[in-house]
């Protein structure tokens, strides 16, 4: 497994420089870039300078471990809907210039009114035309484990299984709701475990999900992707930094 941050919220005001040099010194491996951040790598960058993040992300020990988007699927206007897709395939097209394995989307839970059912169906109609579109650019879609109803770990199996796409994967979000009334998370980490191909992380203190559970079934499927810490800001982000690898590393399984 690697170690790396997602800018939100720990480095939401970091330049490229500023990440640079702060996870290089941290030990820290990768990045997701989360749009709206200080580092501006957004849709509206020209060519030249997408070649240049590239260049510098191609420079820098610090791998670029994705792009972090906001389209969403689960509107019941169908123009919103086409507006998210297309803009998540120039997301695509933008990991693609900069040198990103992959873009992040996510469901945002099940509008009022709306048939859940209905509405898995048309996100995993969504993120499979997403998916089949970014496969021409070598960029993997991930879906985020993400919103009311939507984040439960058997609704977004659904939703991956109507996607019924070889290029659409899942971000796991260690949310709360992942942890079944016997305290583990392995049946509903069993659904999605084939898919996954990133990790968020929050904060490794909170007792209440099962840390070491999820890094021993990562590495039972031979996880060796990014796990990601998102985690709020901090007046001083290089020391909490510094405690979340020192727990990370406590919670890696020993080994065989």
């Amino acid at each position: 497994m690697q170690l790396g941050i997602v800018t939100y919220d720990i480095a939401k005001d970091w330049n490229l420089d500023t990440i640079f040099k702060r996870l290089d010194a941290l030990r820290y491996e990768g990045v997701e870039l989360r749009t709206t951040h200080a580092h501006g790598v957004e849709i509206s960058l020209s060519s030249d300078e997408r070649k240049e993040v590239r260049k510098r992300f191609s420079d820098s020990p610090v791998a670029l471990a994705g792009l972090g988007s906001t389209y969403e699927f689960q509107s019941t206007d169908p123009a919103v809907v086409k507006k998210n897709v297309e803009g998540a395939k120039e997301y695509v097209r933008l990991a693609h210039d900069v040198g990103s394995p992959g873009i992040k989307v996510r469901p945002n839970g099940v509008p009022k009114g709306a048939d859940r059912e209905a509405t898995f169906k048309q996100i995993g109609a969504a993120l499979r035309e997403v998916g089949e579109y970014a496969v021409g650019f070598g960029v993997e879609v991930r879906l985020e484990v993400h919103g009311a109803v939507t984040q439960d770990p058997p609704n977004c199996a659904k939703i991956i299984a109507h996607a019924d796409h070889s290029n659409v994967f899942v971000c796991w979000n260690s949310n709360p709701t992942d942890v079944s009334k016997d305290g583990t998370i392995a049946a509903n980490f069993k659904l999605l475990a084939a898919k996954i191909r990133e990790v968020h992380l929050r904060d490794l203190f909170d007792e209440q999900y099962p840390w070491r559970e999820l890094f021993a079934l990562l590495s039972a499927h031979d996880y060796s992707g990014f796990t990601l810490a998102e985690i709020p800001s901090s007046p001083d982000p290089e020391r909490v930094l510094r405690y979340f690898r020192s727990l990370w590393l406590a919670y890696q399984p020993m080994p065989k």
